[in-house]
């Protein structure tokens, strides 16, 4: 089956659209726009997702930890979707990993922190070989 049947022409649209407004759309609005983009251009719209996410729930849900954690752990898969071979995912991705750990801490929940500063070490340790 063809992977554009799946799509929602008119939602990609509407997403490009708002992105291409002469203001710069809010938060929430390029989340939304970015997060329909990645299903249809990921190289390009996955990094931007990424980012978007964790300024949006540090800006926006840093007074609803479960949310922010929620946004903040899309940022990671966001980043971890980005191809192996685009040069700043590992920088992404390290960036989208410190900022879900410091929520886990903030959080109090320090086995999964411990966990993400595996992955962190885990992923340095790959990128200077």
């Amino acid at each position: 089956m063809n992977p554009s049947a799946h799509i929602n022409h008119h939602a990609v649209l509407r997403a490009r659209v708002a992105l291409l407004g002469s203001e710069k759309p809010p938060i929430a609005e390029r989340v939304a726009a970015y997060r329909v983009l990645a299903q249809v251009s990921p190289l390009a719209y996955l990094p931007l997702l990424a980012v978007a996410l964790c300024k949006y729930a540090r800006r926006e849900f840093a007074d609803r930890p479960d949310i922010a954690l929620a946004l903040h752990t899309e940022s990671v898969v966001a980043a971890r979707r980005m191809c192996a071979l685009e040069p700043e995912r590992v920088e992404l991705l390290v960036h989208s990993l410190t900022l879900y750990g410091e929520q886990l801490v903030r959080m109090d929940r320090q086995e999964e922190v411990r966990t993400v500063e595996k992955e962190l070490a885990d992923l340095l340790q790959a990128d200077q070989r």
